[in-house]
Order: C-alpha cells, then structure tokens, then sequence
C-alpha cells in the first residue's frame, strides 16, 4: 500500500493526546467524592460497569481516529482489473521437427487444436494476432478480433526447415507497433522512462526446438523488453526420438533441419529443445515459461495464459473506504460510551 500524501500521517499525533485526554478523564473521576446515605439508592442510580465497558468506547475512538488519519494521507493498493485493449500475437513455430508423432496426432496438429481453442475462449476480448516462424518469420493473421479468421488460417498452416525464434518475436513486436502506437517497431533505440510499467500487448511463443536461423533470441527479447512487451514462451514436446508424419497434402514439405544462420544457439538435433533460451527470454521480458510435454499441458498451459497477460495492474483510492470505516468506529465509540454511562432512575424517585 502506497500513499499520495504521506505527511498527512502526521495526524495520528493526536491519538497520544486523545488517550492522555482519557486517562486524565478517569483520574479526576477517581477524585470526586460523593456522600450519599443509603448504598441501595446509591447500586439503583449507577449500575455496576465492568472493567471492558469503560474501555471499549475509548478503544474503539483511539482505531476510528487512527483509520481517519491513515484515509487522510489517501492510500492507494495495487489491484488486478482485466483489460480488454490488449494484443496478444501468437508466436507459432512451424519447423519441421513439429511433425513428431511424440504428441498425438503430431505436435503440429495437437498445436492447431490447442492455439483454436485459446482462440475460442478469447472471443470479444484482446485483438489476437498470428506469427509462423520456421527458417523466417511472417505474420499469418495481423491483430484481430476476428475469431473465424484467426481459426481458419491455423488450418492451413505448412512446415519448413530451420527455427528462427528471434525473428519470430521481432516479427511479432512489428505487428503490434501497427496497432498499437504506444509500441514502438524494431530497429530503432527505445529508452523507457525509469520504473515504466508494462504494456498491455504480450508475444506467445511456442516452440519445440532451439534457435538456428536469424537473430539471437535473447536479441529479441531485450528489444521486447525495451518496450514493455511481455513475452510468455512454451516450450513444447518431447526429448524422445520419434517419426515425422504430417500427413499427405495436410501440410507442406518440413525437409531440412539444417542448422546455422546468425542466431544459432541450438543443436544438431531438431527435438533438442533449448528450455534454457526460452526461459531466459521470459524472465528477461517478465514473462512466464511453461513447459508442455503433451497436448493437454499444452492445452493446460494456453489456458493459464489470460489470467498472466489479461489482468492488468492499476493503482486504487481507498481513502474513501478509510474514512467510512473510522466514522463508524467513531459513533460506535460515541454510542456504547453513551449508553453504558447512562443513570438509570431509582424507582419511586422523580427528578426535581
């Protein structure tokens, strides 16, 4: 919890005065000496109060007044709301290992299903981009609301050699720099202001291999960084040897996982998926890694997703919230003090 005017804390100084006011209070009673001749009038005119009774009202003004001084220096708290005004770009990798049959049917069917589903459960919310990346980049479906269009292309997706993960993101961050003007495009100098927050937009990764074509990914991801653009990664399959079957005419030609380019960081072995990379990417970005060794945690993790990048954190007022919890600590206070000192009327006696 933060404060827009702290210094007005300085007025729970008045609490050791209203409680040395109390304590005085109580002293001069103790002095006063009243004679009266018969003790039973004396038990039908003051009932007995317990001990607690005398000091609950005072109990209860010391925290209404406290409460009333905290809501005076105007608190704030930090509360997750849900934005609709987001981009989310999935970020799909389309290289030829994504053919293993490692996950039923293969890995790039069991991602068509899991990314349509997402899709789905997105309908009226945050425009959804699609990014395919193999050797290159290229945006598949530019930022959208447009479920059926989203979900039409997934089905035409093709496989290619190489994994060019940097070129994926970067391609990404692009995409929404044409939405969002907020997002700056890549290749220019980005300096954020100090103690910036995040953007809304997030970049989706998914990938089962490790970056060999194009820029390094960690490359990428300081310029995601840079503009506040989270990026959660997947990362996805299997370690095990498997076959390659995409299916007849289902998707294209995924010959050739041929490494180098620039950015290689991974492997000769196209299932040797480089989790490190993908982690380091996330945490640089501020985003989340999930691993995903079969289609329902891959499913799993897409629907952990909206509640990391569709909640947004905002700053909220709660003075009013303080000063109507001390006004009624104080009358309370006022009312019990009230009613437990009240003189109750001896039978057979009226007042002058």
């Amino acid at each position: 919890m933060s404060f827009s005017w702290p210094w007005a804390l300085a007025a729970l100084l008045v609490l050791p005065l209203v409680l040395a006011a109390w304590w005085l209070a109580r002293r001069r009673r103790k002095r006063a000496v009243v004679r009266i001749t018969s003790i039973a009038l004396l038990r039908a005119a003051v009932p007995g109060r317990s001990r607690w009774r005398r000091r609950v009202p005072a109990a209860l003004l010391a925290v209404g007044l406290a409460v009333l001084a905290v809501g005076a220096a105007r608190p704030q708290v930090v509360t997750p709301v849900a934005t609709s005004s987001a981009t989310i770009m999935l970020a799909l990798d389309v290289s030829g290992s994504m053919c293993a049959t490692d996950v039923q049917p293969n890995r790039i069917t069991a991602a068509e299903q899991a990314a349509s589903a997402f899709i789905k459960s997105q309908s009226g919310g945050p425009r959804i981009g699609l990014v395919i990346f193999s050797g290159t980049a290229v945006v598949l479906v530019p930022p959208t609301t447009d479920t059926q269009q989203l979900t039409t292309a997934l089905g035409g997706l093709t496989t290619g050699g190489g994994t060019a993960i940097g070129e994926g993101i970067l391609t990404s961050l692009d995409a929404i720099a044409q939405v969002d003007p907020a997002v700056a495009p890549t290749g220019g100098g980005v300096k954020r202001a100090a103690g910036a927050g995040n953007s809304d937009d997030v970049i989706v990764v998914l990938t089962d291999g490790s970056n060999n074509r194009g820029v390094a990914p960690a490359t990428a991801a300081q310029q995601a960084a840079d503009r506040g653009v989270r990026v959660f990664t997947i990362g996805y399959g299997t370690d095990n040897p498997t076959s390659l079957s995409c299916g007849t005419g289902q998707f294209g030609g995924f010959g050739g996982f041929g490494g180098g380019g620039s950015g290689g960081s991974g492997s000769d072995n196209p299932f040797d998926a480089d989790y490190g990379a993908l982690q380091q990417i996330s945490k640089l970005t501020g985003g989340t890694f999930y691993r995903a060794a079969s289609a329902s945690q891959l499913s799993n993790a897409l629907a952990k997703l909206p509640d990391a990048f569709t909640i947004v954190r905002k700053q909220t007022d709660i003075a009013a919230g303080f000063a109507l919890l001390g006004g009624l600590l104080i009358a309370l206070a006022v009312g019990l003090s009230l009613r437990w000192s009240r003189v109750r009327q001896p039978a057979g006696v009226t007042r002058p």
